[in-house]
């Protein structure tokens, strides 16, 4: 069957067309992507401006007359922390309703990171052992863990990116002190949640998805996305730990200019890598392999098994 995702993110709504059956590998028929930047669009209250939500609205329609043009038999929406934690987030979601129709799930954090951790591990298989997951989105961090493909620890934390970069790092380049004092608030929040993923031992294979991550590994000296899906892709917390004072240092424009890093994601780039290097330090991960798939292809993968067998 044909199916389409729409997926709300904090930074951007993507919706992606695949065709699929159950036991098969998704494969993309057609990609699309518009900037929302929610987490930027968040008034005093909490609530997400009237201009954020015409935008999301005129987002949706798009999404649902691509799906027409392009065939789908059903649309999976849904959204994720912008829209979970907006102050008018049920005012949002009828509104959309209303207007398009589309009844957009809103997904705990706590289920993208088990979806998340769901196409992890499909990607890499069962003998990747026990996994590790960790996924940087614009308004939430997400770690999971185990050895199934329903993870036995899974927790969302707000430490997004773009909700990090708007509340911490006005400065263009960014001031030290706002730096120091984002790296403490980060590593205090990661640190509550090591000891749930310290019991369960060490992982055997630590895996990263998100932009973010994608865009550190790059600059770090990863194959550039030319190079196709299968190349492996890693980032050491070492090249890191370099890199965070670089990125410190520089302007938007001059990040923007590092390989593989979007105009639209610049800004974002410096807290999205103090959280991989906290997270990465604090539970104890050397080494990270970066996974292709990641919540669209969990959202997809989770539908294809309740499919009923033909």
């Amino acid at each position: 069957m044909r199916l389409g995702v729409l997926d709300v993110g904090s930074n951007t709504a993507h919706f992606l067309v695949v065709d699929a059956h159950p036991g098969a590998r998704p494969l993309p028929a057609h990609s699309h992507k518009a900037e929302l930047r929610l987490a930027e669009l968040l008034d005093e209250r909490g609530a997400i401006a009237p201009h954020g939500v015409e935008r999301l609205i005129a987002t949706v329609r798009d999404s649902l007359l691509a799906a027409e043009d392009k065939g789908c038999e059903e649309v999976l929406p849904f959204a994720t922390s912008a829209v979970r934690e907006a102050s008018n987030a049920d005012a949002v979601l009828a509104r959309v309703k209303d207007e398009t129709g589309v009844d957009l799930q809103v997904l705990t954090g706590e289920e993208e990171a088990r979806l998340t951790f769901l196409a992890a591990r499909r990607w890499f298989g069962w003998s990747a052992g026990k996994l590790l997951l960790l996924d940087i989105g614009g308004g939430s961090l997400e770690v999971a863990y185990g050895i199934d493909e329903d993870p036995d620890t899974a927790v969302s934390l707000p430490l997004g990116a773009g909700r990090l970069t708007a509340g911490w790092l006005p400065g263009d380049p960014a001031d030290l002190d706002d730096v120091k004092a984002l790296r403490r608030h980060v590593r205090a929040q990661i640190a509550r949640t090591v000891g749930e993923f310290s019991r369960s031992g060490r992982p055997d294979h630590v895996v990263a998805t998100s932009k973010t991550f994608k865009q550190l590994a790059r600059i770090a000296g990863a194959p550039g996305s030319g190079e196709g899906l299968y190349v492996q892709r890693t980032l050491t917390r070492k090249s890191l730990e370099e890199w965070v004072p670089r990125l410190a240092g520089m302007t938007i424009p001059e990040r923007a200019a590092l390989p593989g890093v979007s105009e639209g994601r610049a800004g974002q780039l410096l807290a999205g890598a103090l959280v991989a290097e906290g997270a990465m330090d604090l539970l104890g991960v050397e080494e990270l392999e970066i996974c292709p798939w990641a919540l669209r292809e969990g959202v997809i993968l989770r539908r294809l098994d309740h499919l009923p067998e033909h």
